[in-house]
Formats: C-alpha cells, structure tokens, sequence
C-alpha cells in the first residue's frame, strides 16, 4: 500500500509539468524585433586617460598636470569612439 502511495502521488506531481497547455505556448513564443547596439566608449576612455595622464606629466611636473591630462583625455576618448563608428541593428 504504501508504494501505491508513493506511486500515485509521484504521478499526481509530474502530471502537470508533463502536460502544457496552449497559454504556456503562447508565452514562450519568440518576437523577434530590431536592437541597435551603440559603443560604450570604455576603450577609448581608458586609451584617452592614458595618454592625457602621460601628456600631462610630459607638461608640467606636478601632480596636478597628469591627473588634469587624465580625466581630459578619458572624457575626449570616450566622446571620440562613442560617436565615431554608426550604430549597428540587427
């Protein structure tokens, strides 16, 4: 009796993963749709903060020439490869 039990509350538990019905299809159903991807401008501004950090330090001897070099140049990297290259959408 008791592995009729088990038996039938094993089943009584599967039945309904086992079994879809037509909302669950409709739910998972795939649109497709068109996403444009942009740059996000990390690489040019890690490059840019490089080189204004070096730039900076190439100008004046202090601590405030690379800092000011650096910040600059991340700003203008980040501007230059965001807006340089189209969006691409697929």
């Amino acid at each position: 009796m008791r592995k009729l039990v088990i038996a039938v509350s094993a089943a009584a538990l599967t039945l309904p993963v086992a079994v879809s019905s037509p909302a669950d299809a409709a739910r998972h159903r795939h649109y497709y749709s068109r996403t444009c991807h942009h740059h996000g401008g990390t690489t040019g501004a890690i490059i840019g903060g490089g080189a204004g950090a070096l730039v900076g330090s190439a100008v004046t001897h202090g601590i405030a020439g690379p800092v000011i070099g650096g910040v600059g140049g991340a700003l203008l990297g980040r501007h230059i490869q965001r807006h340089s290259k189209p969006r691409r959408c697929y």
